[in-house]
């Protein structure tokens, strides 16, 4: 089965459902995403490897991985080999001792267990075909997220000190989510003074 290499271009709120994100993939040496709807608990697990924050309790993917290390399980890389009807399937490539499994699971948990891992996403060709978007799609995409953001309604803006205290809040409950937001816009404040 020909497969493309992929990592994480952006998660974002979706549109489509209340409370769902789009995970989205970019092909590593091209320009086709693939857009995948997550729940909001996937999404915090995969931003938390990416931003590479730690929660003060182990989330199921950290002891998952834990676990397969315990047993000398190591998994070499992930796939998104399928999709029916809107629903995606993946599988995690494992390695243990001489053994080699397949592992069936949601490409959620496939990508949260690949970047704990530090090992490749690949979707296969077929499935980039049949759900990927092209890069012209994506641009008129962002021009309408553009616009609307230019019609909200502004609301005061909250001062550093604030936004400070609210981060280590969101950290104390593990609103990991939240405490990336308002990290970033900490830091573009910080840079724009």
């Amino acid at each position: 089965m020909p497969k493309v290499e992929m990592e994480i271009s952006d998660i974002t709120l979706s549109g489509s459902s209340s409370g769902a994100y789009a995970m989205v993939l970019g092909e590593i040496n091209g320009s086709r995403k693939l857009p995948i709807v997550i729940g909001g608990a996937e999404a915090q697990a995969i931003a938390i490897e990416i931003e590479k924050m730690k929660a003060s309790r182990p989330l199921t993917h950290d002891l998952f991985k834990t676990t397969l290390e315990t047993y000398d399980i190591h998994v070499n890389e992930v796939i998104i080999y399928n999709m029916v009807e809107g629903v995606f399937f993946a599988k995690l490539l494992c390695e243990g001792g001489e053994k080699v499994k397949e592992i069936d699971c949601r490409p959620s948990d496939a990508v949260a267990l690949a970047y704990r891992f530090g090992c490749p996403v690949y979707c296969a060709e077929e499935v980039l075909k049949m759900a990927g978007i092209g890069e012209n799609e994506i641009v008129e995409s962002s021009e309408e997220s553009e616009v609307s953001k230019v019609q909200k309604p502004k609301r005061k803006q909250k001062s550093l000190e604030l936004l400070e205290k609210d981060l280590l809040k969101a950290i104390a409950r593990e609103d990991y989510e939240r405490a990336s937001r308002l990290r970033d816009e900490i830091e573009q404040r910080k840079e724009n003074e």
